[in-house]
C-alpha cells in the first residue's frame, strides 16, 4: 500500500499537468475517481494508449446539469482532495468552486491547475506549455546555440514540472496542514510560477557571476560547452558527458587520449569552439557501445543517448524500472520509491465511464436511481 493509501481524491477530468498529478497521487495509494464527460463514453481510441490516466476509476458524468453537480459533492463529501484544470471561474458556474465544495465538506483541499493562474490580465487566455515558459524567462534561457531560437524541452518544464510536480507538491502540504486546522483550503497551481520557480538554481548561478547572465548558448549547463554536451560517435548515434568539475574534465581528457597541456584553458568562451572541435574528432573514432564501455568505469560524467525503446533495456533503467513496457506501450515507472510504503504502478487506464455503476453505488444509489441517471444522460 503507499503512503497515500486511503486517501480520496475526485478528479474533474481535463488535459495537460491535471491528469499526470492524479496518476502520481494513484501510484502513491490514494484512490482517484476520474469524472469523465458522458460523451467520451463513445471514444473509440484505445485507453491503453494514454497511461497517464492509469491507475483511478472513472465515472461518466454531466457536470452541466444539477444532478450531476450533486453526485459530485456526494464524493465531495467522502474526498480529501479535488482536483481541476479549468479556467478560472468555469468550476464555480458549475456549482463546483471551492465555497460550494467546502459546504459538504470543510476540509477538502481543492487543486486548481492553470498555466496562468488564478489571477492576472492573462488568467483567462488561452495557451499551452511553450506560451508559459516563454513569458517567465525560462524558453529563453534554454538552448546550445546563442544566436539561434531557444528550444522547447518537450513539455517537461511547463506542464510536468512546473506544473503536475508543482501541483501534487501543493496538495499535500495542505492536506497536511488540514490535518491540523481541519479546513481545506485552494492549491493555486500555475505552469508560469511553478516553472520559473524550477530556474532557482539558474537565478544563483547569475547572481553569482557563473555565466548565467551571458544568455542563451553561454552558460555552462547549455550544451554550448566542450564539457557539458552530446557528442556524435561513428555509428551516428550520440552520447553525453557533464564534466563540470575541474577532477572530472582531467579524467575526460586522459580518457580521451588527449594532452590537457595542449588543449586551451577550458574557461575561457573564446576557446569553446576548438575544444567542442577537438573532443568532437575523437568522439567519432568510435561507436557509441566502444565508448560507453571505454567510459562508464571511470569518472567523467559519461552516458550514451538512449532512445526510450533502449532505455527499457539498460541495466540501470531495468532495476530501477524506470521506463518500463505495459502491453506493447512505453511508460514511466512509479517515482519516488519508499522504504515501506511502496507505490505501485496501478491498474490500467479504463474507458470513460467504466466504474460508473460501482461507484454511484457505493454513493448509495439504487439501479433504479442509475437507470434514471443514465435515460436522463445525467450519466453514462
Amino acid at each position: 500500500m503507499g503512503p497515500l493509501a486511503g486517501l480520496t481524491v475526485v478528479e474533474l477530468a481535463g488535459l495537460g499537468p491535471a491528469p499526470l498529478c492524479c496518476m502520481m497521487l494513484a501510484q502513491m495509494g490514494a484512490d482517484v475517481i476520474r469524472i469523465d464527460r458522458p460523451e467520451d463514453t463513445r471514444s473509440k481510441a484505445d485507453p491503453r494508449l494514454q497511461p497517464v490516466n492509469r491507475g483511478r476509476r472513472s465515472i461518466a458524468v454531466d457536470l452541466k446539469s444539477p444532478a450531476g453537480a450533486d453526485i459530485v459533492k456526494r464524493l465531495v463529501r467522502r474526498s480529501g482532495v479535488l482536483v481541476e484544470g479549468f479556467r478560472p471561474g468555469v468550476a464555480e458556474r458549475l456549482g463546483l468552486g471551492p465555497e460550494d465544495c467546502w459546504k459538504v465538506n470543510e476540509a477538502l483541499v481543492y487543486g486548481r491547475m492553470t498555466g496562468w493562474g488564478q489571477d492576472g490580465p492573462l488568467a483567462n487566455v488561452v495557451g499551452h506549455d511553450i506560451n508559459y515558459i516563454a513569458l517567465n524567462g525560462v524558453l529563453d534561457s534554454i538552448g546550445a546555440d546563442r544566436n539561434g531560437p531557444p528550444v522547447p524541452p518537450l513539455n517537461l518544464v511547463g506542464d510536468n514540472g512546473g506544473g503536475a510536480l508543482y501541483l501534487a507538491f501543493g496538495l499535500v502540504c495542505a492536506l497536511l496542514e488540514a490535518r491540523q486546522s481541519g479546513k481545506g483550503q485552494v492549491v493555486d497551481a500555475a505552469i508560469l510560477d511553478g516553472s520559473a520557480h524550477l530556474m532557482v538554481h539558474a537565478y544563483s548561478l547569475m547572481a553569482g557571476g557563473w555565466g548565467w547572465g551571458a544568455g542563451r548558448g553561454e552558460n555552462i549547463v547549455s550544451g554550448a560547452n566542450p564539457w557539458y554536451t552530446v557528442y556524435e560517435t561513428s555509428d551516428g548515434k550520440y552520447v553525453s558527458v557533464g564534466a563540470v568539475e575541474e577532477r572530472f574534465y582531467v579524467e575526460l581528457v586522459k580518457r580521451l587520449g588527449l594532452d590537457p597541456d595542449e588543449l586551451p584553458k577550458r574557461h575561457d568562451r573564446a576557446n569553446w569552439p576548438s575544444l567542442r572541435e577537438t573532443f568532437a574528432a575523437v568522439f567519432r573514432r568510435r561507436t557509441r557501445e566502444e565508448w560507453t564501455a571505454e567510459l562508464t568505469p571511470y569518472e567523467v560524467c559519461f552516458a550514451p543517448v538512449l532512445s526510450p525503446k533502449e532505455a527499457v533495456h539498460n541495466p540501470q533503467v531495468a532495476t530501477r524500472g524506470a521506463v518500463i513496457e505495459v502491453d506493447g506501450v512505453l511508460q514511466a515507472g512509479p517515482a519516488p520509491r519508499f522504504s515501506r510504503t511502496e507505490a505501485e504502478l496501478g491498474s490500467s487506464p479504463v474507458r470513460a465511464g467504466h466504474h460508473t455503476a460501482e461507484v454511484l453505488g457505493e454513493l448509495g444509489f439504487s439501479e433504479g436511481d442509475i437507470g434514471g441517471l443514465k435515460d436522463q444522460g445525467v450519466v453514462a
